[in-house]
């Protein structure tokens, strides 16, 4: 064997042995990943059922079911309840997103009036835009849409998490949800007159547990937890739609996301 020939032969056992510490190390990751996730899925399990009991204990000291309470401990059973709402809704998110990540995110398709379903959500969501000053509205189609193939309870949790950024994000104005058909397509979109998103954050926007840095610099407080956007994306795109968005800081953002029709 030459000199050129050993050190080949040197070179393409280095080379073997690089890849298979490099498969080593990348089968480590996988299964330090997995762990992380089934510990976040216990671990919200686990908070979920507490959780629920305060929240709806506190519903029935505030009732004054168990006895009349004074204006001021009115106040402060309000902000106790508002944030035991924020640690269920951080619960809920990190149990979806194991799902997700585990592909246990399931999904029962089924035919649905879509024109129905955004009216539910807005309806619903009205209370809280009203109590905040802020217009919500619904801009139908100018024509009747065929019915599209969706399951509807995970296209509400979309809907409703790109709703909730608006609403949490607006100090003024409003929130119009705009349906229109495009094509053999229909397109949802949420604009809002909120606080927008820096342009050089843009690209992290659906990112697990991104928030813009113009959030707390505008004392938006601990609203959100960073996953709706991200579970929105995986639910649109499970139902083979897109989403994307415009956005210019301090003037407002549209998020919008197409869906198939039948």
């Amino acid at each position: 064997m030459t000199e050129r020939e050993k050190e080949l032969d040197r070179i393409a056992k280095l080379l073997v042995r690089r890849d298979l510490a490099l498969t080593e190390a990348n089968e480590r990751l996988i299964a330090m990943d997995k762990a992380k996730s089934e510990f976040v899925s216990i671990a919200a399990h686990q908070l979920r059922t507490p959780l629920t009991a305060v929240k709806w204990t506190l519903n029935m000291i505030m009732a004054g079911d168990m006895g009349k309470i004074s204006k001021e401990q009115q106040e402060f059973l309000q902000k106790g309840y508002k944030t035991n709402e924020r640690m269920i809704r951080l619960v809920n998110d990190l149990l979806n997103v194991a799902r997700i990540e585990e592909g246990r995110f399931g999904y029962k398709f089924e035919k649905i009036d879509l024109i129905e379903l955004i009216e539910e959500i807005v309806q619903w969501n009205q209370k809280n835009f009203k109590a905040k000053n802020l217009q919500l509205e619904f801009i139908k189609p100018k024509y009747s849409l065929s019915k599209i193939r969706t399951d509807p309870e995970r296209l509400r949790l979309a809907i409703q998490n790109i709703l909730d950024n608006a609403y949490h994000y607006t100090i003024t104005g409003g929130v119009a949800v705009i349906l229109e058909r495009k094509n053999n397509q229909v397109q949802i979109s949420i604009k809002d007159t909120g606080i927008g998103i820096p342009q050089e954050q843009m690209s992290r926007l659906f990112e697990k547990f991104f928030r813009g840095s113009n959030i707390m610099r505008k004392g938006m407080g601990p609203e959100g937890t960073g996953l709706g956007l991200y579970i929105a994306k995986n639910i649109i795109e499970a139902h083979d739609g897109e989403i994307g968005f415009e956005s210019t800081e301090n003037q407002g953002s549209v998020f919008w996301f197409t869906l198939p029709l039948i």
